[in-house]
């Protein structure tokens, strides 16, 4: 590792940018300051997973209900003041009561909606075929009776957990100075006062000057039907291989007061496919849109200092003028360093590699009550006189047996143990980054879902992890700044977890039914598990790492005969262990930005009618980039990764499934 400090006020070789694409830095590389954190986009990922391995980017194989007890506390922690009341019994009572009572409701109203939803079936089969009895009809035939238990997917004492578990979190929660809740492992972190009243107004006016423009200049987002208004966006004037031109290694870096005065420096660089040796996968072999490198497009993150106590952008945010938009350059600093102290507990447990989570509930055996299996022959269904050979009974028999066994379902091990919540050593990314005067990366995204009477429902996005891999995006924050008249609506997560956990666990041969029952998994069937959502409302901050998978969930007008709108101002933190391609070694590639500071430069032009300055500049060949060219390659890049988020959620999905052994 890298102890001498190294001048980052001039360029130097990265992934792209005299190394290859999928370059990562080695020990011996002066930029080397440590192994990259994990990433669900890594080409090491699926095959650390099916080796058994539990990397970072692995998490623990979990039960439905710990889930349920996760979301439990999500909602508990969304309540206001909730670290104060939660210390209240008569209050924690009542939460308990509530939670357990409406999980018993909807245990009872899905066989009630099954029954309704098979009844004309069920009428069907018993008038066609009523010499031979219907299994359920033999399960009523046949009681067995056991201890009444509660199935839920929340019990008494989950509850009860929960509480304590959050009464001790409370306290914490006291002292914190940016109110950050963990929510989900992985880690998934909300905050509602990270980022202070007087930052989000501030924010609300910045923008106003983005939004304000005439209908016609507004960018839509391609393909979200007039719904997704992008202020700021990443694909638009990306990096672009064979076209942009970058600052060559040794050169000043481009600054926010020089960055459209360098326009036109620099070169173009071709970007080199690796080999498709480097993509085998463990499912086929992928197509190119599957290649987690791009040899065409890089989002541009912008430069951050992070040595003093606040943040400071040191080059320009892609598609946002620093002069014209000073303002609102100030107050995404101030975001930007309340999402530090969320980002470092979220990367906290993937900066320790050998870090495991603790499970509030394990699951070590698979234990029956009632179990008819071990009831005598003379128990159950038995051989009818119409049935000529004993195995037609003999398969109603394992059929009703089927039926009626209950997979026991487990509770929490032990009442909370404030010692049992594993937490990882702290992670301090300004303090580590800041010592080695090395800028963090981030990449910034303005955008707006507005919807009208006229278009009433935002559908909801696609399951993706974000970015492609040279872009090394390795933890997103979102900001939650405006809405108004819109429905709740909430970010989902799924995991990738540890399919080698299952197969320590005893169970009969060949009865795998505890593995939907307990964790909501099939046998040969995916290792992804559904987290839970959080609900983003406005003021919240979420961040979260990119070995989840997330997904905007659906959402529309509260009161449908009035507009809504959902504002976001979302910053994708760049691994800091691997330097990318910025806007601090490509200056400015928007011809608009070039032409304002020429015409500025050059008095006389401005004496010309705008017909014939707009003649002038229609002349520049080849650099820089109209809005027109870089709306083609904006189209470009959402195809090539609509192909990759498509390809690459099926192999998230698919690549790695359980299998469980036979004794």
């Amino acid at each position: 590792m890298a102890d001498t400090l190294i001048d980052y006020s001039v360029v130097h070789p990265v992934p792209g940018l005299g190394r290859a694409v999928d370059y990562v830095p080695a020990t011996d590389d002066p930029l080397y300051v440590g192994v990259p954190f994990q990433n669900a986009l890594s080409l090491s990922l699926v095959d650390h997973i099916n080796n058994g391995e539990a990397i970072g980017a692995v998490l623990p194989l979990t039960t439905r209900r710990e889930f349920s007890m996760l979301s439990f506390m999500n909602a508990i922690t969304d309540k206001e003041d909730w670290h104060i009341k939660v210390l209240d019994d008569e209050i924690a009572q009542k939460w308990i009561s509530e939670v357990v009572e409406a999980a018993i409701t909807d245990l009872h109203k899905e066989p009630a909606e099954e029954a309704l939803d098979d009844s004309d079936e069920n009428t069907v089969l018993s008038s066609s075929s009523s010499e031979t009895p219907d299994v359920e009809d033999f399960a009523k035939s046949f009681p067995i009776h056991t201890v009444p238990r509660n199935e839920s997917d929340m019990t008494l004492d989950m509850a009860l957990y929960c509480i304590d578990e959050l009464r001790h979190k409370a306290k914490l929660f006291q002292v914190s100075p940016h109110g950050a809740i963990i929510v989900f492992n992985g880690d998934v972190v909300k905050s509602d006062s990270a980022v202070s009243a007087e930052t989000k107004f501030a924010l609300q006016d910045a923008v106003r000057l983005l939004e304000s423009v005439p209908e016609k200049l507004k960018d839509w987002h391609p393909g979200s039907d007039h719904k997704v208004l992008d202020l700021v966006h990443p694909s638009l004037f990306p990096f672009v291989y064979g076209r942009s031109k970058v600052l060559q290694p040794g050169a000043q870096v481009t600054v926010l007061h020089d960055f459209s005065k360098r326009c036109g420096q620099g070169e173009r660089v071709v970007g080199n496919r690796p080999g498709p040796q480097q993509y085998e996968y463990g499912w086929p072999r992928a197509e190119a849109a599957l290649q987690p490198y791009s040899d065409r497009f890089q989002w541009l993150p912008c430069d951050v200092d992070v040595s003093g106590t606040k943040a400071r952008i040191t080059s320009y945010v892609n598609n946002l003028h620093p002069r014209k938009h000073s303002t609102l350059y100030g107050v995404i600093e101030d975001v930007i360093t309340a999402a530090i102290p969320l980002w470092e507990l979220t990367l906290a447990p993937l900066a320790h590699p050998t870090f495991e989570y603790s499970l509030r509930i394990t699951y070590e055996e698979c234990v029956y009550d009632p179990n008819p299996a071990y009831l005598p022959e003379t128990a159950g269904p038995q051989q009818l006189e119409s049935e000529e050979y004993y195995d037609d009974c003999s398969e109603r028999r394992s059929e009703w047996i089927n039926e009626t066994r209950r997979v026991v379902l487990p509770e929490p091990d032990a009442p909370f143990d404030p010692s049992h919540l594993q937490q990882p050593a702290p992670f301090n990314l300004r303090e580590r980054f800041a010592q080695l005067g090395r800028p963090l990366q981030v990449i910034v995204k303005l955008a707006n879902i507005e919807l009208t009477p006229e278009k009433l429902t935002y559908d909801g996005g696609s399951w993706h992890v974000e970015g492609k891999l040279n872009g090394h995006i390795v933890a997103t924050a979102i900001y939650y700044y405006s809405s108004s008249n819109i429905t709740s609506s909430s970010l989902a997560f799924r995991q990738h977890s540890n399919v080698v956990t299952a197969n320590g666990v005893e169970y009969e041969q060949h009865q795998h039914d505890w593995l939907e029952v307990v964790f909501g998994c099939e046998n040969e069937g995916s290792s992804v598990q559904d987290v839970g959502s959080v609900n983003t409302k406005e003021g919240r901050l979420i961040t979260f790492p990119n070995i989840l998978q997330h997904q905007v969930q659906p959402f529309s007008l509260e009161d449908e005969t009035k507009s809504g709108h959902r504002k976001i101002l979302a910053l994708f933190l760049v691994d800091p262990h691997v330097r990318v391609i910025s806007t601090a070694c490509v200056p400015a590639q928007q011809m608009e930005w070039w032409r304002e500071e020429l015409e500025v430069g050059m008095g006389g032009l401005l004496s010309l009618p705008l017909e014939l300055r707009d003649e002038v500049f229609a002349g520049v060949d080849g650099f820089p980039i109209t809005l027109q060219e870089a709306k083609l390659f904006r189209e470009e890049l959402m195809a090539e990764r609509k192909d990759f988020v498509l390809e690459r959620n099926r192999a998230f999905i698919s690549s790695v499934k359980f299998g469980l052994c036979e004794h």
